[in-house]
């Protein structure tokens, strides 16, 4: 069964990023009959889905190279999908092509967007990436930039407006000063009042003289709900401030004019929050979620979070190396020799290690019991989901429990060992060509046959390039991995070429052979 998610993605001058569109096939219907506690479907579910191919299931990706696609879920991705489209990175979705009624948005110098009704002041300074609205009015000496101003807005006099987004007929007085926030329909926000960045006002709300509003906060004329919807705290844990701001929205953009100019009529609002002559309430932030508002924000992250999160990576990082987090190459054949007073003591950084083990055993006992292919598969996909281990790590362990194999029966000379890894690898082959889906496993087996060689079992060191070109010959190891391989041993050390020198005759031949069809296709 195939599992078919498809993720598209965008490009964005020469990077690729996701636009968070997942389209899913049928069967995802059914995975959660079993599990369906996923807290952030794309985290939790997407990630497992791509960690665990046991079962055959493919997620695949689409690259939109020519069109645009996007998808909002908080208020940061709903700023970055309104400069893409300022930017024309979404043409011909842009402002002075999609005109609505009437009204017609004309493009000017440094990217700024003037609908034909717009009144500017003369002294008005207007930045870079910014729209003006139909029937919107600019006061004296004000100054705005990269912003977003909706139709019938009254802008007053010496008003900062910076990254922000200002919806329709909203009312700023002379002296408000906005930076990074989000302003809804009908909004008046009284003389000198300002917006610290990441503010959110919800629809007709009214902030007092001189009021300032604290970074982060989200104000609507509606108290904030006692009791949170428990499937939206599991599933949108991760923005739950967005969530719950936008359900606001929602509701209070639904009512008549008149039922709101009534509830701010009939409430007590208190001064503390919205200033003297204000109207709403600011809700509060869940508990443990203050320190997530700035992800989700139209606020640039702040400074000391950036130097936060960039430290947290490098103490991962370097956590990772102190402690084994970044293995070594898979299928370790033989723990380190580390110094300890306890014999004991195997080496916790080395998962590989009793995962290689416990392969090996069931290989063992598949050869004793004459056990199928198949059901040997099985027994392997439950180890690496044990383990958490990749498929290169199984096809490295499986293939040295084949050299193993054939290592225990006795031999007296050099080809009868040959002769004995034909007849294992002849047994088995199916199931280790089953763990090598792409050149990068094939590569990783070689790599493995050369610790083999050197390190637990130098007995097959003069065998190396018949083994290595019997695997050829078994289609087991592809002509591109081989050459692959050796081209990757070219600025090595010469103790790291002594396989590859034995295997210049294979290799030559096998360049010889490309460039001969090469020639042919010509």
């Amino acid at each position: 069964m195939v599992l078919s998610i498809r993720v598209c993605c965008i490009f964005k001058s020469d990077t690729i990023r996701s636009n968070y569109i997942d389209i899913c096939a049928p069967e995802v219907l059914s995975l959660f009959t079993d599990n369906f506690d996923y807290q952030h479907l794309r985290r939790h579910f997407v990630k497992g889905l791509l960690l665990d191919d046991i079962m055959g299931y493919k997620i695949f990706t689409h690259e939109v190279h020519s069109s645009y696609a996007a998808k909002v879920d908080n208020f940061r991705s709903y700023d970055t999908i309104s400069k893409d489209i300022i930017q024309r990175w979404t043409y011909p979705l842009v402002p002075d092509v999609q005109s609505f009624g009437n009204s017609v948005t004309k493009l000017e110098r440094q990217g700024m967007y003037r609908a034909s009704e717009a009144a500017l002041s003369r002294t008005a300074e207007i930045g870079p990436f910014t729209v003006l609205g139909t029937g919107t009015t600019i006061g004296n000496n004000s100054k705005i930039s990269n912003s977003v101003i909706g139709a019938g807005c009254n802008i007053g006099s010496n008003v900062l407006i910076e990254g922000s987004c200002i919806w329709n007929n909203v009312t700023i007085e002379d002296g408000c000063k906005l930076r990074y926030a989000i302003v809804c329909d009908g909004v008046i926000m009284k003389s000198g009042a300002v917006l610290e960045p990441g503010v959110v006002l919800s629809f007709k709300v009214i902030i007092g003289e001189k009021f300032v509003v604290p970074a982060y906060s989200k104000v609507s004329l509606f108290q904030q709900p006692t009791v949170q919807d428990s499937d939206e705290e599991l599933e949108y844990a991760d923005s739950s401030s967005a969530v719950a701001e936008i359900s606001s929205a929602i509701i209070t953009a639904g009512m008549p004019d008149g039922d709101l100019s009534s509830k701010a009529a009939e409430s007590q609002w208190a001064p503390s929050e919205v200033g003297a002559g204000g109207a709403g309430y600011i809700w509060s932030v869940c508990e443990g979620g203050r320190e997530e508002e700035w992800r989700h924000s139209v606020a640039p992250i702040p400074a000391d979070k950036v130097t936060e999160i960039t430290k947290a990576v490098e103490d991962d990082l370097e956590l990772s190396f102190q402690d084994g987090g970044i293995l070594p190459p898979s299928g370790e054949l033989v723990a380190s020799n580390v110094d300890s007073e306890d014999d004991n003591h195997e080496d916790p950084r080395d998962d590989s290690v009793y995962f290689e083990k416990e392969v090996e055993a069931t290989f063992q006992r598949a050869v004793q019991e004459n056990i199928n292919e198949d059901n040997v598969i099985l027994e392997v996909n439950s180890l690496r989901l044990s383990y958490n281990m990749t498929a290169a790590d199984c096809a490295g362990a499986i293939f040295y429990s084949m050299m193993k194999s054939a290592l225990e029966i006795p031999i007296s000379s050099n080809s009868e060992l040959h002769k004995n890894v034909v007849k294992v690898v002849t047994t088995w082959q199916k199931l280790l060509k089953y763990y090598l889906p792409s050149l990068d496993e094939e590569i990783e087996v070689i790599l493995k046959f050369e610790e083999i060689c050197l390190e637990s079992a130098k007995e097959f060191s003069p065998l190396f390039s018949q083994i290595l070109h019997f695997l050829y010959t078994k289609d087991i190891i592809q002509e591109e991995a081989i050459l692959s391989w050796a081209s990757e041993k070219e600025g090595a050390d010469e103790a790291d070429k002594v396989f590859v020198k034995q295997s210049e005759a294979l290799i030559q031949w096998l360049e010889n052979a490309s460039e001969e069809e090469s020639e042919e296709e010509e």
